[in-house]
């Protein structure tokens, strides 16, 4: 006798309208909302400080929370899981652990106990092939808010895999996404994937493709983020380009035009599109929030610029990135980070993963006299109600 499918939402579990006012209370700031209406901008004394346009929960992510307060009320009298954090937010997560959902992440939380009687929400950055497949044979009931922007990543990369072209993903590979996005590659025998983190990766590798060389020297460097097997000479003949959904926009561009080239430059125009594929995966949200932050900077002359959201946020991270290239920037995951009109605790811009939860602690870091420009937006992963205090903080500090 076949086993019985278990129970998946994709769309919601029709409750909205049930957790709407928890939600709200929860993450709605009335202050953002009245500086959205006075165009942006916020004045007490002698701050003047400048909300970018887009900022904050994206569709995909206000959708993902949606869904697991709509799930916890759905199945009161059952275990609720997440497989991991449901966003880069440590204030979501918080949130969602305090109203019973545990993290499959957390001490003492195991998998192999999970069965027909659990429920577990898939996070915004989806799972990996091999993860979704054991909590299908394990028969739990299934929540799932995977972003259709990441989705649509996922629908190119097994284009790929089919045609027996190779994933060239940019993005961390300890991302969960970039996890999820990798193991789509291999659910066919031809898929392959080799996932580079910035240009200085790229061009070593687009170096290979036009010159080749050592296969175990590049394999020593870049083993731990390919697919298993993986043969550069064989590997890299054809190859198609997929991105993080998170990561900076121009650098993905830019990255896929590098591997353009270089296929271009070996095996000529004609017989380029038998070789190179590239197709816009960007997430809409966050080029946005790019686009919105440059303009920002572009309008205005600032003293600083804040940053809010998780430091393992790769948008939020990338947000600050943009601002620092043009003026002072602190990267706050919350607003006791400014702890007072001289000290602030911030995450270093560019600083590497491996340190990505590292806080610094600076002084001095706002002027303390005449008037005071600054600049404010937030990852894609941060609740309003986190921007609208960290706007009151800072109004309180700066007198």
């Amino acid at each position: 006798m076949a086993a019985t499918q278990p129970l998946i939402f994709r769309k919601g579990l029709d409750l909205k309208d049930a957790v709407a006012g928890e939600l709200a209370a929860a993450y709605h700031s009335g202050l953002v909302d009245r500086v959205r209406a006075n165009d942006y901008r916020y004045d007490s004394g002698r701050l003047t400080l400048h909300l970018a346009r887009e900022f904050g929960f994206c569709y995909g992510v206000d959708r993902a929370v949606d869904y697991a307060y709509q799930a916890r009320r759905r199945f009161p009298g059952q275990n609720v899981f997440l497989t991991g954090e449901i966003i880069h937010n440590p204030h979501v997560n918080d949130q969602l652990r305090s109203a019973g959902i545990r993290f499959l992440t957390d001490p003492g939380e195991r998998w192999e106990i999970l069965g027909a009687a659990d429920v577990v929400i898939l996070p915004a950055f989806g799972v990996t092939v091999s993860d979704m497949a054991r909590l299908v044979s394990q028969g739990c009931t299934l929540v799932d808010t995977t972003c259709g922007s990441v989705l649509n990543v996922w629908k190119n990369v097994v284009r790929y895999a089919q045609d027996g072209f190779t994933a060239i993903i940019h993005g961390k590979v300890h991302h969960e996404e970039t996890r999820a996005t990798a193991s789509q590659a291999l659910r066919y025998p031809a898929g392959r994937f080799l996932v580079l983190l910035d240009r200085e990766e790229a061009a070593v590798v687009c170096d290979f493709i036009r010159h080749g060389g050592d296969s175990a020297a590049f394999m020593e460097r870049f083993g731990h983020v390919a697919s298993p097997g993986f043969d550069p000479e064989l590997d890299l003949q054809r190859v198609g380009c997929a991105n993080q959904t998170t990561m900076l926009m121009t650098e993905s561009l830019e990255i896929g035009e590098m591997f353009r080239e270089a296929m271009t430059s070996k095996y000529g125009a004609a017989d380029l599109p038998s070789h190179f594929r590239a197709f816009d995966t960007i997430c809409s949200a966050t080029q946005e929030r790019q686009d919105a932050v440059i303009a920002l900077l572009d309008e205005h002359r600032l003293h600083l610029m804040l940053v809010v959201g998780g430091y393992n946020s790769s948008n939020t991270c990338n947000l600050a990135r943009i601002c620092a290239e043009r003026v002072p920037t602190f990267h706050i995951s919350d607003p006791d980070c400014l702890v007072s009109a001289v000290e602030i605790r911030h995450r270093p811009v560019g600083a590497p993963s491996t340190t990505a939860r590292r806080e610094a602690l600076s002084h001095d870091w706002l002027p303390q006299a005449g008037p005071l420009t600054v600049g404010l937006t937030a990852g894609a992963s941060t609740p309003n109600n986190i921007v609208g205090q960290a706007i009151e903080r800072l109004a309180r500090f700066a007198g």
